[in-house]
This record gives structure tokens, C-alpha cells and sequence, in this order.
């Protein structure tokens, strides 16, 4: 059997990488089905980040009580239907959930996630984000939604892929947060950030991902020489992305079987912080 032309293979994975790139961002009719078929009561707000007004999504739980809320950070594909699933998830579970759409204003003309044509010019967006919006951003909904009557006032961060790593830095900036969640995201490298860390950590991660792995060990490391709280929850055989991924209609077995222990292991958590919050 001849070798492949290495001519051949570069022009074919650049040819794969603009065909995913331009694929819309409303090509997730899966997800957003889901949430309009969703008995629960979801809305847009708007948030008052300083100068800035950044559009939100909020899901409610059915529930008689005041409850946890979370904070989830998108991927860095933007505020997708997806995303807004996660919160509908969230809210089956019984809890509050709100997604900044961080993309807010970033957009052509001005516009949010929604406002961009595909997924790769979105990506480029949220790479060039200052830092210091994302996190004033961010402790604009933590405010938000933890004065909500239907909210308790305890609020947890969970985040995924770029979100799973702003929620980890999240947790470094914001010291009210009570966990953060982030999903195959990597940690702050700076040991004087990760010392601010005030909640504990679950970082939660497929096994196939050796980029995001590999960040592991020295986060295990600065969190253990800070004295922090920082648990793995590992996957085997499933890959990054793996929560998006395992409920997709063509999810592989191993990555619908990840993402199912995952949410039972996230819903057990939550449960846990909504009970120590009413002692």
C-alpha cells in the first residue's frame, strides 16, 4: 500500500478545518427543539456589566423553594442552543441557571453570538475578549441570579471547554462562588492566582483528551500546595467536548455514556450544596 501524499492530507485537513469553520451557528436544531419543547420557563435579561449591557439566558426550576443557582460559561463557539440546553438540564435538576452570552456587543454591528454567520468567525470573537470584561461580565450574572426571589443566594460556576477554563479563572476572581464545575478546561498556571481560590474544585474530563490531561498534574499540584479543594472526575474513552458530544444524535456509546455519569455526578454535587445551604 503506497503512503499518502503529504500534499494530499494538508490540502485535505485545511479543507476539513473551513468547512467546520463555517458551519452556522443555528446548525443545532437538536438543541434548540429541546428547549423550545421544554415545560420549564426559560427568558432573556439583560445585565448591567459597567458600561456594558450583556444579554443573559435564564432557566427556572418548577419547584416550591428558593435553590442553587449556576453560572454556565459557553464554549467559545458563543452562547449556542446548546448551551441554553444546558441550562434547561439545569433546571429539570431543580436548580436556577444562567448563561451570559459573553459574545454581547462583540458581534457584527454590535450583536451577540446570534449575530455571527458561523462558528469560526465567533471563535475569533472570544479569543480577542480582554480578560477583565470576561470576569466583570461574569460577576454580573453571579449578582444577577443570586438575588432572584425564586434563588437562594448560593451560586455555583460551571463552565465548558473555553468556559470550563473561565470558570476555573472565575473561580480565582470571584470569591462568593460556593464550587466551580469546569468541564475539560485548564487552570490558571499562576500560583498566587490559584491561592485566591475560595470553593472547592471539580474539574471533570474525558479521557481521550491528552491537550486538557495534560494540564492535570500541575493543577493537582498548585492546588495541593495551596491547600485548595480540587477533585477529577476522568472518563475513559470519551473526548473532549464529550458533554456536547455524548447528547448529540450521532453521540458514540462512550461519549453518551461520559456524559451521563458526568450530569448524575454534577446533580449530585448540586444537590449536596442546595442542602448545606439551608442549615
Amino acid at each position: 500500500m503506497k503512503p499518502l501524499n503529504k500534499s494530499l492530507v494538508s490540502v485535505f485537513v485545511w479543507t476539513l478545518v473551513l468547512v467546520l469553520g463555517s458551519i452556522p451557528l443555528s446548525a443545532q436544531d437538536w438543541a434548540r427543539e429541546k428547549v423550545e419543547r421544554s415545560p420549564r420557563h426559560g427568558e432573556w435579561v439583560k445585565l448591567k456589566s459597567g458600561s456594558r449591557e450583556v444579554d443573559a439566558f435564564v432557566m427556572y426550576p418548577e419547584v416550591s423553594q428558593a435553590v442553587v443557582s449556576v453560572v454556565v460559561i459557553h464554549e467559545i463557539f458563543g452562547l449556542t442552543d446548546w448551551v441554553r440546553g444546558v441550562a434547561d438540564d439545569l433546571a429539570a435538576a431543580g436548580f436556577i441557571a444562567i448563561c451570559p452570552d459573553l459574545l454581547s456587543g462583540a458581534g457584527p454591528g454590535g450583536g451577540n453570538t446570534q449575530s455571527f454567520e458561523n462558528v469560526e468567525d465567533a471563535r475569533r470573537a472570544i479569543a480577542g475578549l480582554p480578560p477583565d470584561q470576561i470576569t466583570a461580565d461574569l460577576n454580573a450574572a453571579r449578582d444577577y441570579v443570586a438575588t432572584l426571589p425564586a434563588a437562594n443566594g448560593t451560586v455555583v460556576v460551571m463552565g465548558f471547554c473555553w468556559g470550563g477554563s473561565q470558570a476555573f479563572r472565575f473561580a480565582t476572581n470571584n470569591s462568593k462562588i460556593a464550587a466551580a464545575f469546569p468541564f475539560y478546561g485548564s487552570a490558571p498556571t499562576d500560583g498566587e492566582a490559584i491561592v485566591k481560590i475560595n470553593a472547592p474544585v471539580h474539574g471533570f474530563y474525558g479521557g481521550n483528551d491528552a491537550r486538557v490531561n495534560a494540564t492535570i498534574p500541575q493543577t493537582e499540584q498548585l492546588m495541593k500546595a495551596a491547600n485548595k479543594s480540587y477533585t477529577v472526575h476522568l472518563y475513559d474513552g470519551a473526548g473532549h467536548g464529550f458533554m456536547r458530544a455524548g447528547e448529540a444524535p450521532d453521540a458514540s456509546d462512550v461519549n453518551k455514556s461520559a456524559r451521563e455519569k458526568a450530569w448524575q455526578k454534577v446533580k449530585e454535587l448540586l444537590s449536596a450544596i442546595d442542602q448545606a445551604s439551608r442549615r
